[in-house]
C-alpha cells in the first residue's frame, strides 16, 4: 500500500500547491487521479515518484517511510515514473533502455514479448535510439514497455495520452487492463480521459491541492458524469476529453 499523509507542497514563489493532502493507494489496483487543470495532479504524481520533495507530510510504501528518499532511492523499493512527455536519449537504443530498465541482458524473444504488449515489432525498433526520430506514439509506448521490464510495485503514468495518436491511445488502454490483470503491483494514472476512467478500481479527484472524492470507479464516474461534475471541481467537459 501507498499511503501519503498531510503532503503539502509550495512552488518556488511560495504558492501552495498541494495542502495538506491524504491518499491512500490500495496494492493491485489501478487507481486514476483526475481534476481540473492546476489543481495539483501531475505534483502529486512527481512526490510520488521522489522528483519533487514535500514540504510537509509522509510517504510511506509497505509501512515504511520513503519520504526522505530521492527518484533513483525510490526506483530501488519499487516505484516507476512514466513522464506525460518521455525523456529521449540519444545513442542509447530501445534494447539498452529495455535491458536496463529490467536490470538483465534480453535475447530478442524476451524484448519481443514485451515489445508487443505494447503494439509495436521488435525488429524494427531493438535495434534504434530512442530520439527525436520516433513519433510521439512510439515513445510512449516504449517508455510504458520499459515500465513493464521493470515490474515495479508502483508504477505511475503523468497522462499517458499526451501527444499520442487515437490507434495508440486505443492500445494504451488495452496495455493498462493487461498490466492490471497480470502484473502484482499497483498502477497510478494521472487522466482526465474518459476511457481510462471506466478501467479504473478507484477514482480520486485532486481539486485546489487536497483529495476533494474518492471511491470506486463505477460509483465515482456517475458523479463526474453528472451535469454539475462533483462539487463543480471535475467538469463534465474535462470527464468527456477523447
Amino acid at each position: 500500500m501507498l499511503k501519503l499523509e498531510n503532503i503539502s507542497w509550495d512552488t518556488p514563489n511560495g504558492a501552495a500547491v498541494l495542502k495538506n493532502l491524504n491518499l491512500e493507494i490500495p496494492e493491485g489496483k489501478l487507481v486514476v487521479i483526475t481534476g481540473p487543470n492546476g489543481g495539483g495532479k501531475t505534483t502529486l504524481a512527481k512526490i510520488i515518484a521522489g522528483i519533487y520533495n514535500q514540504k510537509t507530510g509522509r510517504i510511506l510504501l509497505d509501512g515504511e517511510d520513503i519520504s526522505d528518499l530521492d527518484i533513483t532511492e525510490r526506483a530501488k523499493k519499487g516505484i516507476s515514473f512514466a513522464f506525460q512527455q518521455p525523456v529521449r536519449f540519444k545513442g542509447i537504443t530501445v534494447r539498452k533502455l529495455i535491458e536496463l530498465a529490467s536490470g538483465n541482458k534480453m535475447n530478442d524473444g524476451e524484448l519481443c514479448d514485451i515489445l508487443s504488449k505494447v503494439g509495436l515489432c521488435a525488429r524494427e525498433y531493438i535495434n534504434r535510439e530512442v530520439d527525436s526520430t520516433l513519433s510521439g506514439g512510439e515513445i510512449k509506448r516504449i517508455e510504458i514497455a520499459s515500465v513493464l521490464a521493470r515490474h515495479t510495485a508502483v508504477s505511475v503514468f503523468d497522462e499517458p495520452e499526451a501527444g499520442i495518436d487515437l490507434w495508440s491511445f486505443s492500445n494504451l488502454i488495452n496495455v493498462f487492463q493487461d498490466m492490471r490483470k497480470e502484473l502484482k503491483g499497483t498502477l497510478v494514472i494521472i487522466s482526465h480521459q474518459e476511457r481510462i476512467l471506466e478501467i479504473a478500481d478507484e477514482i480520486a479527484v485532486v481539486s485546489d491541492g487536497k483529495i476533494s472524492a474518492i471511491g470506486k470507479a463505477d460509483e465515482m464516474m456517475n458523479k463526474l458524469m453528472n451535469s454539475n461534475g462533483i462539487s463543480g471541481v471535475c467538469s463534465k467537459q474535462e470527464v468527456l476529453l477523447k
